[in-house]
């Protein structure tokens, strides 16, 4: 693997790896009433996500900053393709996260539902529940709204982060179990592409 290719593997840790957890106790968010709206706008903004693409900057925990393209077709769906030189590709489908180096013909795969991502897929998402929202801030036009599994909640989190007005999605920042954090910012983004299914056939290793 190139050092670069190695670079962008540490930032998709967090998307890819989640380590048994240690058992310890969610500590829900202190929400106020307002607060609390904007969790209910949060979760029908979510459900009304169906088919998007878009630019996407992906900034690793190192501070590796790489960009490519991204299509998500809730629920359950998401392709990262990173822009040339890096020969990295990500794909979910199925119930499973693939990540594919294709320079080397690898490829690793993790149960989407043991990944702080997989709860952006969900079908009919609550954002209660099994389901806890552990942090919320709203300021300078910004949505943020941290989420954990209510039952594993050191598997790591999901902070999404909406533009307020309209309430739109613009990034979001995966936390692993070791607190490394993998943010990805969308740009240049169109709503209900058509989407075929090759996009998001599952790349398999190569001999």
């Amino acid at each position: 693997m190139t050092l670069r290719a190695a670079c962008l593997f540490t930032g998709l840790a967090g998307l890819l790896f989640a380590p048994v957890p240690v058992m310890a106790q969610v500590k829900p968010a202190v929400l106020r009433p307002a607060d609390a709206g904007w969790i209910a706008r949060v979760q029908d903004a979510l459900n009304g996500i169906h088919a998007i693409k878009a630019r996407f900057q992906q900034i690793a925990p190192d501070g590796a900053r790489t960009t490519g393209t991204a299509w998500l077709d809730r629920p359950g769906r998401m392709r990262f393709d990173y822009d040339k030189p890096s020969p990295l590709l990500l794909i979910a489908n199925q119930g499973q996260i693939v990540y594919q180096d294709r320079e080397l013909g690898q490829v690793t795969t993790l149960p989407l539902d043991r990944t702080p991502l997989g709860l952006l897929l969900r079908p009919d998402l609550r954002l209660s529940g099994d389901v806890t929202v552990t942090g919320f801030q709203h300021d300078k036009g910004l949505v943020q709204v941290t989420l954990v599994r209510s039952a594993t909640p050191s598997e790591g989190s999901l902070t999404l982060i909406f533009a307020d007005s309209p309430l739109t999605l613009r990034s979001w920042v995966v936390k692993d179990a070791q607190g490394r954090e993998t943010q990805i910012d969308l740009f240049d983004v169109a709503a209900n592409p058509t989407l075929p299914d090759t996009l998001f056939a599952l790349p398999k290793e190569q001999d």
